[in-house]
């Protein structure tokens, strides 16, 4: 064995020991390793202010704008004219109306006819109901 291959061998043992181990040490090694000019977590938690106080008369401090009600605007909003207001929604509507996909004839015959049957379907099932516990109420109670 050379001198060289030694000297690789410790080089890689001492960067295997300055690894850390535990989340512990990494944090703390890469807090070291932060650039002066940035401060860590706790401290700018220290450095910020909690909130603006102010004092009130008997001496006890409140946070800014707490215990009293939020003013009013000075301003309100014009109300368009009522001619206006119709004029936007008939622009509205129409512009609703170019976005709808209208069906070919052949869909609305189709629809039209799937809506009939189903109708007359649900007619005769209520009769046929009504009918057979009309006739069971009459044989009940005579």
């Amino acid at each position: 064995m050379s001198d060289s291959d030694a000297g690789g061998e410790k080089e890689q043992e001492a960067k295997r020991a300055s690894r850390p181990v535990t989340a512990a040490a990494r944090r703390e090694r890469r807090a070291s390793a932060r650039p002066a000019g940035k401060a860590t977590a706790k401290d700018a938690d220290k450095a910020r202010p909690a909130g603006k106080t102010s004092s009130s008369a008997d001496g006890a401090t409140k946070a800014d704008g707490k215990g009293r009600a939020t003013p009013k605007r000075d301003r309100k909003e014009k109300k368009p004219s009522l001619v206006a207001r119709f004029t936007r929604f008939v622009r509205e509507v129409w512009a609703e109306l170019r976005k709808v996909i209208w069906p070919t004839r052949n869909q609305m015959v189709t629809y039209t006819t799937v809506v009939l049957v189903f109708v007359a379907f649900m007619v005769a099932l209520v009769y046929l109901l009504d009918f057979v516990f009309r006739k069971g109420v009459f044989w009940l109670f005579g």
